[in-house]
């Protein structure tokens, strides 16, 4: 591959800090795009209608919170798409959800602390691929990798769909994470109104395809 395009690899959101372990992942994407001349990337298109929502659900409220600050990217090497070794990174700024309400949001960040763990992120590979019909246009899939929230890494599976609309890739998913399994304490954020211990989230988000 002659033109090793940077900028891939440029996935920071602005104010977000850079960890070691990043940089060294993407200096070991970067050894890839340079070892193999038949590969794919997709990145997270940010003009696109992204969207990254969890919901917490008890008794007497349910609240969403919502951010379009989603960044990542799916790679495979050789001509087909998406063979067992796909590859794929996501992260979302925790700083930019929001919920409606500026306290809920303050009070959330600080249970996070994300002022010491700014981002969410998954880090894993694409399995069970499956076209959902003849016109290899829509797939069903199942991510399995890491996830990170609050400074604690859990193996999670996750189930999608991967649509191809107009030369671009809508990738949905749905799953649930517990707070207990991250060394959060399920806060309370109103009077007498605790969140959820569960929390379903739901990603719904654009890739584009990287141009070799």
């Amino acid at each position: 591959m002659n033109d090793l395009r940077i900028k891939v690899l440029r996935m920071k959101i602005p104010g977000m800090k850079i960890s070691p372990g990043r940089i060294l992942y993407r200096m070991w994407l970067a050894g890839l795009l340079f070892a193999t001349g038949q590969a794919a990337e997709w990145q997270v298109d940010k003009q696109s209608k992204n969207l990254v929502k969890f919901t917490s659900e008890v008794v007497v409220l349910t609240f969403d919170g919502v951010t379009d600050k989603i960044d990542g990217f799916i790679y495979w090497e050789g001509e087909k798409a998406f063979p067992e070794n796909t590859r794929m990174r996501f992260e979302v700024d925790l700083n930019s959800i929001e919920t409606g309400i500026g306290k809920r949001d303050r009070d959330m960040r600080d249970v996070l602390e994300t002022g010491k763990w700014p981002f969410t992120s998954f880090e894993g590979t694409l399995s069970g691929v499956q076209p959902v019909d003849s016109s290899l246009s829509a797939y069903n899939a199942t991510a399995k990798g890491k996830i990170f929230i609050h400074g604690v890494e859990r193996e999670i599976e996750a189930p999608g769909t991967i649509t191809m609309e107009q030369g671009k890739m809508h990738v949905i998913a749905d799953f649930m994470v517990r707070l207990k399994d991250f060394n959060i304490a399920a806060p309370s954020l109103a009077a007498f109104v605790k969140v959820s211990e569960e929390i379903f989230l739901h990603l719904d988000f654009y890739l584009s395809e990287v141009k070799q």
